[in-house]
């Protein structure tokens, strides 16, 4: 997917900030690649290049620009309405999956050979899925040195490398500079900007595009936040987060420009992972200015996207976690189902050792559901067999919710599930797979808005997600259908 030469140029002179994450500007002369609303002196056409990602630009031995810091911009969606091998490869980069099993796990989960995989990726992309990765670490390790007071061997793990060595030549490759110099001089963590890490804690800024309507997302989850595993208000999202070596628990609060994320992780080794999924649930690579110039073509949805620009799809720490939920909201209030998932939680969540506040418990995996006793948690027979023949599908692994799922692939398999229609298969599509095309199109709120105003929610792909949140903030949220949509097969009905 190669930028336009001349379209990106003109981004560069016009200093085009809509353009930032999507095009890298690299210049011959100094070897530094930048934003395009970079406000350094205007390069010469002829002495600029283009690359579609930061992995791309330093592959080709550029460095990133030390005042627009290209490194830090939120990655980009310009794969995530594709569901093909390279897209699905992107998202499970971008979710730390070479850090945990290497090129070849990657390539197994994805049922290819190493070989395919690279030269399909390098195809699209420019470089392999090696380099995508290093790139990632070397960036996560950047937002270490920069807002955080951890020694440098912190930084290296947690960043994900394999060793300090690694750590040390990787950034210097990327930064043309050794680690620590990266870091500012006299400490920014001793001037009280909340990076340092204490008891414990550590405190990052995650950024993310303008708009950002923190108040939808942030409303979206505070209804919705099940008592035990999280604690939500209009502007504070907290939550207990599983990770490989034990629960961790996260606090969010809105500023400009980024989100505040207070971590308390057991392990160094698990904070990109957790912080992918971070990103994930609060939307922070999506690019509104992509999706509100089509949403607002449509005269129909313009007003709703007038009021509320930045509009964010939440998606999902785990994918399981969502389905579960999504089958326990079937044909009840919001209040009902979140009174469900709290007893579910409760009764097979792993429990914190040591509570922090409302906070006691991680949500439940899809082997203990699977195994579990669901009797006594007033769950209807329908229910209880969703929820075991989901779990079962998950735990054995025949049944994939993650961001780099096959999104064909999952929605069969949600909807072989006996109890699974297409209103849940089509919520965890927004949420877990990360489909800004995805549409709950069995949705009573979403069929009677178009129906009242003979609207055709194909004219709002690939972003009908985006529009289905404008619609559910305008109507009051979503609604499961009253009855299951007519089928010949029991597999394809909701549960009442």
């Amino acid at each position: 997917m190669e930028p336009d030469p001349d379209t990106c140029y003109r981004a560069v002179v016009a200093r085009d900030s809509r353009f930032d994450g999507r095009v890298f500007t690299a210049v011959t002369t100094t070897g530094i690649y930048c934003r395009p609303s970079c406000p350094s002196r205007l390069p010469l056409r002829h002495n600029v290049r283009f690359y579609s990602s930061a992995a791309a630009a330093a592959a080709s031995g550029f460095r990133a620009c030390k005042r627009c810091r290209p490194d830090a911009l939120p990655g980009s969606r310009a794969w995530d309405h594709r569901g093909d091998l390279v897209a699905r490869a992107l998202r499970l980069i971008a979710a730390g999956e070479i850090d945990e099993r290497g090129v070849a796990g990657l390539a197994s989960r994805l049922s290819v050979s190493e070989r395919h995989l690279h030269r399909s990726v390098v195809a699209e992309v420019g470089v392999g899925p090696l380099a995508l990765a290093r790139t990632r670490r070397a960036q996560t390790a950047r937002l270490l040195i920069d807002q955080t007071s951890l020694t440098m061997t912190d930084v290296a793990f947690a960043a994900g490398f394999s060793s300090v060595r690694q750590f040390n030549d990787v950034m210097r490759e990327e930064f043309a500079v050794v680690p620590s110099a990266l870091r500012r001089p006299g400490g920014t963590a001793r001037r009280g900007t909340a990076r340092e890490r204490a008891g414990g804690q550590l405190v990052l800024r995650l950024v993310h595009r303008e708009p950002y309507h923190a108040a939808g997302i942030f409303g979206f989850l505070s209804v919705r936040a099940v008592g035990g595993v999280e604690a939500a208000g209009p502007t504070s999202y907290s939550r207990v987060v599983a990770t490989a070596h034990g629960p961790s628990v996260v606090t969010l609060a809105p500023c400009a420009g980024h989100l505040v994320a207070r971590l308390s992780i057991p392990d160094l080794g698990d904070l990109g992972v957790v912080v992918a999924k971070l990103r994930s649930v609060f939307d922070l690579d999506a690019d509104p200015g992509a999706v509100d110039d089509v949403l607002a073509g449509d005269p129909l949805l313009s007003p709703l996207v007038a009021a509320r620009p930045g509009m964010r799809v939440p998606g999902a720490v785990d994918g399981f976690e969502i389905a579960v939920r999504a089958v326990l909201g079937q044909q009840v209030s919001v209040a009902g189902a979140r009174t469900l998932a709290v007893r579910l939680c409760g009764a097979l969540g792993e429990q914190l050792v040591e509570p922090e506040g409302s906070l006691t418990h991680a949500f439940p995996v899809a082997g203990a559901v699977a195994d579990a006793d669901l009797d006594g948690l007033g769950l209807t027979g329908g229910r209880v067999r969703a929820l075991r023949g989901l779990a079962t599908e998950v735990a054995a692994g025949r049944l994939e919710l993650g961001p780099g799922a096959d999104r064909v692939a999952a929605r069969a398999g949600l909807l072989a599930v006996p109890g699974i229609g297409p209103w849940t298969a089509g919520y965890v599509a927004m949420r877990a797979l990360r489909d800004p095309d995805g549409w709950p199109d069995a949705d009573l709120v979403l069929r009677r808005w178009a129906a009242a105003r003979a609207a055709d929610p194909n004219g709002w792909r690939p972003w009908r997600a985006y529009a289905a949140m404008h619609l559910w903030a305008d109507s009051g949220g979503p609604a499961t259908p009253i009855a299951a949509a007519p089928t010949t097969s029991p597999a394809a009905k909701d549960v009442r």
